[in-house]
């Protein structure tokens, strides 16, 4: 049985205009994808002062990113499930071999 670690949920405004909770989910997964790349920017930069540009800029965009998930869960608008430490032990050991069979 999984049970789940949520917030009351703020109501927001239905219909075909974008309310909070429309505009935080895609600043949200715009801000994932910005540390995305940013990250693969780093393992690229061509010097040492290029590398620090875009680490500074990758944690600015980290904070913003994990403030905005506070945000969403304080409203109930993000939420976390509870798993048993069976399913977590079944996908360490699906990557564990998912990882071996790359080195093959």
């Amino acid at each position: 049985m999984m049970s789940k670690i949520k917030n009351e949920a703020t109501e927001v405004q239905n219909g075909i205009e974008l309310n909070e909770k429309d505009y935080c989910t895609c600043l949200l997964s715009t801000l994932k994808e910005m540390e995305k790349n940013y990250v693969i920017a780093m393992t690229e930069a061509s010097n040492e002062w290029l590398y620090q540009e875009y680490k500074d800029i990758f944690l600015k965009l980290s904070d913003l990113q994990r403030e905005l998930y506070n945000i969403m869960f304080q409203n109930g608008w993000y939420v976390m499930e509870c798993v048993e430490s069976k399913k977590i032990e079944d996908k360490y050991t699906m990557l564990e071999k998912d990882y071996r069979s790359l080195s093959e």
